[in-house]
């Protein structure tokens, strides 16, 4: 049989499908075919392209979440309840295209926990999961390993329970400085590097006992607006992130001394951090976390946890494809003579961030690069861009983070050692969001060694490719809009 996983109804819906050797037949982003970002429902398109990939019956979905328990929770909180049933949630267009109304419920943070693990190379694993709120959980530790079967068994060891939330933390200060929460939270990021963190104390006098991690009040309604109203943005983005990274290294280092393994599984939203993710190499030698860590990647991990044993994971290249030959030439060309060119062609990556087949890449060498991508994607000035490296090169450009030997899918930060010389993919604070592109014939792989032959340089620029408020690009006409959108070449292969 064919595992089907599911996650939805709270935001970035997603659907995966795994066969029955345990690999990756599909994973994918609903947005992306409704082209309405963050959307929480499912649609027929997405299920559409994942059935394509279907291989044999699927006899039951497996779902995220446990929908009782997040009701339970709700009227534990006295929150508004959405009494729907798993089918409901589901929808009866879905369950009927997919051929079977059986359905298995897997607790949330349980997804988090088996995407990351059984996606890994790693036999035996400590795994920490961080998010904003599972049913109850906000964050847990657990071990996990394999038994002589090959199948996955997890272990809970700790829990911090709602609204005790580190995620839910950063989501109010998202909003507190104007953003939009569970989707700016990255700007947020970007933001730190401007500011210093001097409103830290404030905010944990204010917010959290440091012995417990327990927040003193619920932050899910977010804060009042008089709270460091006169405050710089930019510092109270810096205080976020400390008092952030204060909470995550005291997890990691209890997970560390409670956990069986010295792998390092990290899960849920808060992994998005890449700011943050440099702490863990203190306290782990071995690190891996799915570039797909929120909930969108618990589809996967629902799938994960159906089928039992290890993932064959390869790369996060698992949704819509355009099938064309990847056109090198031509986007070397197109740097070489305008600096900058969007590249829209295989499958598209599973996770938020580009990987090199949904990308507006460009040379990172020049001084306007930067301010002009900035001005394609009608972003503010101060954000910063990635650069992607060949693997081979990055300890000559970067200095890692301890135990980061690698950062495939933009998982760290690094300091860069000739900012000078690579303006564009500098932050004001000297350091890049690391993408390493390892000896794995890859697309992105094989454009980066012509580009280098071309130039000696083994890295370039690399940004999402999408149309301002509005998920990546995904197919063709996508593509096509985006060229028109911005006046700005999109390569898919197609081209004569």
């Amino acid at each position: 049989m064919n595992y089907l996983g599911i996650s939805n109804n709270f935001h970035d819906a997603s659907i995966s499908l795994v066969d029955n050797q345990g690999n990756i037949l599909f994973a994918g982003h609903t947005e992306r075919y409704s082209k309405l970002k963050h959307d929480k429902e499912l649609n027929v398109d997405i299920l559409l392209d994942a059935l394509n990939y279907k291989t044999d019956k699927i006899k039951v979905i497996d779902y995220y979440e446990r929908p009782l328990l997040t009701q339970l929770r709700q009227i534990r909180a006295g929150q508004s309840i959405d009494f729907s049933s798993t089918k409901q949630r589901i929808g009866n267009e879905i369950i009927n295209l997919i051929g079977t109304d059986k359905i298995r419920t897997h607790n949330h943070h349980l997804s988090h926990a088996a995407a990351g693990f059984q996606t890994s190379n790693f036999s035996d694993a400590t795994i920490v999961v961080i998010d904003a709120i599972g049913e109850f959980d906000t964050i847990t530790i657990w071990d996990a390993s394999y038994d002589n079967n090959g199948y996955a068994k997890y272990k809970k060891l700790y829990s911090k329970k709602y609204p005790n939330s580190i995620g839910l933390f950063y989501s109010a200060m998202t909003k507190h400085v104007g953003l939009k929460p569970l989707d700016e939270e990255y700007i947020l990021m970007g933001m730190v590097a401007y500011g210093n963190p001097i409103h830290t104390n404030a905010m944990i006098n204010r917010f959290l006992d440091e012995d417990t991690l327990d927040f003193k009040e619920n932050l899910h309604a977010g804060i009042e607006r008089e709270f460091l109203q006169d405050a710089n943005e930019m510092d109270i983005a810096s205080s976020a992130q400390l008092l952030t990274e204060i909470c995550i290294e005291k997890i990691i280092s209890k997970a560390n001394i409670i956990g069986k393994s010295s792998n390092l599984v990290y899960m849920g939203g808060v992994a998005l951090n890449c700011l943050a993710n440099r702490l863990l190499g203190k306290y782990f030698n071995d690190i891996w976390i799915m570039p797909n860590p929120g909930d969108a990647g618990s589809s996967l991990g629902a799938c994960a946890l159906g089928y039992g044993k290890r993932l064959n994971w390869q790369n996060a290249f698992l949704g819509k494809d355009i099938v064309a030959a990847y056109p090198i030439n031509k986007i070397i060309n197109e740097l070489e003579t305008n600096k900058i060119v969007g590249v829209a062609n295989g499958r598209a990556e599973f996770g938020p961030r580009a990987l090199g087949n949904r990308s507006l890449l460009a040379d990172p060498r020049g001084n306007e690069i930067k301010d002009k991508v900035n001005e394609i994607k009608r972003r503010q000035k101060f954000r910063p861009f990635a650069p992607v490296i060949l693997e081979e090169f990055v300890n000559e450009y970067f200095v890692m983070p301890k135990n980061w030997t690698n950062s495939r899918y933009m998982q760290v930060i690094a300091k860069c050692s000739y900012p000078e010389k690579f303006p564009a993919i500098t932050h004001y604070d000297g350091t890049s969001r690391v993408q390493t592109v390892p000896k794995d014939n890859s697309n992105i792989r094989k454009l980066l060694e012509a580009w280098y032959e071309k130039t000696n340089c083994p890295m370039l620029l690399n940004t999402s490719l999408n149309i301002r408020g509005e998920p990546m690009v995904n197919d063709v006409e996508d593509a096509k809009r985006f060229e028109s959108f911005y006046k700005t070449k999109v390569l898919t292969g197609y081209e004569n």
